[in-house]
């Protein structure tokens, strides 16, 4: 039999080891769960991204890591991705945010805050999306008249000889890749929704007339690769005093541009004459993509000199040519083997790419902040300039195109 010591303090102390021993064990470490997580890891990543976003810019008017409010094609290309998200599960989150950047840059009677149209930018055409989106919402007129500006703006604006738009009024007789995504899938939803046959037939020609008219003058025919700028007067220093043509094959550039491909194609009529050459033309960029598509899935910032020193792997154009394949398929404007190529893309984007924090944000790095041509400072286009603009982690030009790429994916 065990003795009890004589002296009531040690008395005391073996009856309070003795309950302690008795409780239930505790984890003295405060693990991290889904409660407490800003995004929950159970969502699927186009609902996680859209989320992170709206944590990182809670006023939709900054984003692009701005510092005032303003109109442009960066708010508009998140926002309508983020309208994608909203009408796959109804988040009301969502939906107040993109109905804050309305509110915030569209008056009463329909005017647009920080919007010129006589500056004649096709970057400024892209909002139209997100705002197409609220008015098949709510019918609000200062939204219809807000797109009747920006339609006004497509038809006064200015023209190469051959009618291709010009990409500002900055930039004459210039057409970049990137004005035909900014600008055409809105005119066409614009076309199909709000003009008669007569009037709709010319836009939808004008739109078609675009991409002819890049495929004439941008694609290398022996690569089928894009050169991000064609400058009808050859007046430009980035400009090839024979062709007009930049030097480079820029991976966003040709990313804006097969985005548009397979975007345009959900407006433009079956009967339309020009509908069957932009599938071709898809079909045509799409074998030229995968020809410089890395081990990895994802490509370079300059497409066709992956070994260069200074070249990397760029994560915007990553997501926009994996977001134009998966889609393409989807459609069934790309043969079924190009699914293949895609899903080889997603992957590599998230393993290459993508970071989690702690609290469950998402972060999309190696994107390339800015490139240009032309302006000031003055940008030549020579592969120095692509690999030495500034690199940078969720830049809204590769955010949203992710959210829209692991949309197609379902994930």
């Amino acid at each position: 039999m065990m003795r009890l010591p004589k002296n009531p303090i040690y008395f005391l102390l073996l009856i309070t080891l003795f309950q302690m021993g008795c409780k239930p064990k505790q984890n003295t470490t405060i693990a991290s769960t889904e409660n407490t997580k800003i995004v929950s890891e159970q969502l699927k990543w186009s609902e996680r991204m859209a989320l992170s976003e709206i944590h990182r810019f809670p006023d939709p008017t900054l984003l692009d890591f701005q510092e005032k409010p303003r109109w442009s094609y960066t708010n508009g290309l998140v926002l309508q991705a983020m309208s994608k998200v909203y009408e796959q599960n109804g988040n009301q989150k969502i939906m107040d945010y993109i109905e804050s950047y309305a509110e915030k840059m569209i008056n009463e009677d329909g005017s647009i805050n920080t919007y010129k149209m006589s500056n004649f930018n096709l970057d400024m055409i892209k909002s139209g999306d997100a705002i197409f989106f609220l008015y098949q919402k709510n019918r609000e007129n200062r939204y219809r008249i807000a797109m009747d500006s920006l339609h006004k703006q497509m038809e006064l604006q200015p023209i190469t000889s051959e009618g291709g738009y010009w990409h500002k009024k900055i930039y004459p007789y210039q057409m970049w890749l990137d004005g035909v995504y900014m600008a055409e899938p809105f005119h066409a939803q614009y076309a199909l929704t709000f003009m008669d046959e007569t009037e709709r037939q010319k836009v939808f020609d004008k739109i078609v007339l675009q991409f002819d008219l890049i495929e004439k003058h941008n694609r290398d025919s022996v690569s089928g690769l894009y050169y991000h700028g064609w400058d009808e007067s050859k007046q430009q220093q980035w400009a090839d005093s024979k062709t007009g043509l930049s030097q480079n094959f820029w991976s966003r550039g040709m990313g804006w541009y097969g985005m548009a491909l397979v975007d345009v194609l959900d407006y433009l009529p079956n009967n339309h004459p020009g509908r069957l050459r932009i599938i071709q033309y898809l079909n045509q960029y799409a074998e030229a993509i995968v020809a410089f598509q890395d081990h990895s899935g994802t490509w370079y910032q300059v497409l066709d000199q992956p070994t260069r020193v200074g070249n990397y792997l760029e994560a915007t154009g990553s997501c926009m040519f994996t977001y134009t394949l998966a889609k393409g398929v989807r459609m069934g404007y790309l043969p079924k083997e190009y699914f293949d190529y895609g899903q080889k893309g997603f992957n590599g984007i998230l393993k290459t790419f993508i970071t989690v924090d702690n609290d469950g944000i998402v972060n999309l790095n190696q994107c390339c902040a800015v490139a240009g041509l032309g302006g000031n400072p003055y940008r030549d286009g020579s592969y120095e300039y692509y690999i030495g603009e500034k690199i940078r982690s969720n830049d809204p030009k590769g955010t949203g195109p992710f959210i829209m790429m692991a949309l197609e994916f379902n994930q």
